[in-house]
């Protein structure tokens, strides 16, 4: 059955699977320097990396704030999470927001531009695969060759960029962190 791509409003749809679509992406990638693995790739491949980019990065990222729905597929969107850039107190007839957080009823740019950037990234290397060598802690070969890699050096599920772009939403939970959940009473 082939993928149906259904991109997140910011209305917390149950079935959504992606943050961004492919026209969302392809005006992203318009202003990018390395968009080639991105504009030859088929619109099925995109819309593939779109949901793959979506589940990495929900996956890969504790966000700030809450869920608006607990029937809403996707970690966005969500209520009281403060936006650094916003002003400390705001109110408008024309907002939905009191304060300094992100409005409850969209998908922030950063992450819809994450997501864009993370779908790339997808399309051109399998970013979710053991890195060659795993497990190797040394090979020698008696007198010729010796091989030890570095466990540390290898690169990150979500790309150092994305990881820029999402800083001011979340923390990305690293695979060594324990997470616990603080509940005030």
């Amino acid at each position: 059955m082939p993928l149906t791509l259904i991109k997140e409003t910011g209305s917390g749809l149950p079935d959504a699977n992606s943050y961004a679509s492919v026209a969302d992406a392809d005006s992203f990638h318009d202003g990018h320097l390395y968009a080639t693995t991105w504009t030859s790739a088929t619109t099925a491949n995109k819309e593939k990396a779109l949901v793959l980019a979506t589940r990495l990065i929900d996956a890969s990222y504790q966000f700030n704030g809450s869920k608006t729905k607990v029937t809403q597929a996707l970690q966005w969107p969500r209520e009281g999470a403060i936006d650094p850039d916003r002003k400390t107190l705001q109110f408008s007839a024309l907002s939905n927001v009191f304060g300094p957080f992100f409005e409850s009823d969209q998908v922030p740019k950063a992450l819809l531009d994450a997501t864009c950037e993370m779908a790339r990234e997808v399309l051109f290397a399998d970013r979710t695969d053991s890195p060659d060598g795993e497990g190797i802690l040394q090979l020698s070969l008696v007198g010729a060759l010796t091989v030890i890699f570095d466990k540390k050096d290898r690169r990150p599920v979500i790309s150092h960029l994305a990881q820029s772009i999402l800083s001011k939403l979340g923390t990305l939970i690293r695979p060594t962190q324990r997470a616990a959940t603080l509940v005030r009473v």
